[in-house]
């Protein structure tokens, strides 16, 4: 009986990350990215950061032929923005274009990256009710056959089990045979030790890894990347258990 369970669970969720694929193929291919095209219920009470990380002239990681990753997040982001939007959630970008969000009066790199970071931190914490999904990618130079979607979690209350359910989702539809497990976020980084909302980084995948980086380039599988992410925030916030 278990294992029919599941097996329902997983067919009905294939089936929401084909129609949220599907679906937004169709308001993607031509569409907009900075222009919103859903609005969310007045009675959803959470509001969801979908921030992509890194822009403007933070690259972030590079892919030994140049793919930077800012705009890979940003391709991705806005797409899960929009099919959480459809799906009627309340939603908040940190960037909508190809840009740092620091503040424009300072002068050296690395002093506009650390305050793009105590933007976005202050941007998730005076959002009311706040979750944040966070896309980036990986890389591991020192292998270049490591791939898939793996997602970390910060220590906020509810971050973890929706880490779960999103890695669930990815293992099913990007991960086959490559399953990964949701880890815990280094206290190290910054924007997810400071932020007081739950909060979670997606990494896509590894622009160290030629293959992958070519899948991740592809508007297609993009696409599927967002559905799957999108569906996995849907199912937890149906109050879905852990799998």
């Amino acid at each position: 009986m278990i294992i029919l369970i599941r097996k329902r669970v997983f067919l009905l969720s294939a089936l929401f990350c084909c129609f949220l694929a599907g679906l937004a193929a169709v308001f993607w291919f031509g569409h907009t990215p900075a222009a919103p095209a859903f609005a969310a219920r007045d009675d959803v009470p959470v509001t969801v950061v979908v921030d992509a990380g890194h822009g403007g002239e933070d690259g972030g990681a590079i892919s030994p032929d140049g793919v930077e990753e800012s705009h890979l997040n940003l391709e991705i982001a806005l797409r899960v923005n929009d099919l959480l939007r459809f799906a009627g959630q309340r939603t908040l970008l940190t960037r909508s274009e190809d840009i740092t969000i620091a503040d424009p009066d300072l002068n050296t790199i690395r002093q506009r990256k650390v305050s793009d970071l105590k933007n976005r931190v202050a941007l998730v914490n005076s959002t009311e009710n706040a979750v944040l999904l966070s896309v980036h990618q990986n890389s591991l130079p020192s292998s270049v056959v490591t791939h898939g979607a793996q997602v970390f979690w910060n220590r906020q209350e509810g971050a973890e089990e929706l880490a779960e359910i999103i890695q669930d989702a990815l293992n099913g539809h990007i991960n086959a045979g490559n399953e990964k497990h949701p880890k815990p976020i280094p206290t190290t980084i910054y924007l997810m030790k400071n932020i007081t909302a739950p909060g979670i980084i997606v990494e896509c995948g590894f622009l160290s890894n030629p293959e992958e980086t070519v899948r991740l380039q592809q508007p297609d599988y993009q696409l599927k990347l967002a559905a799957a992410i999108a569906a996995g925030y849907l199912r937890c916030a149906a109050g879905e258990e852990v799998p």
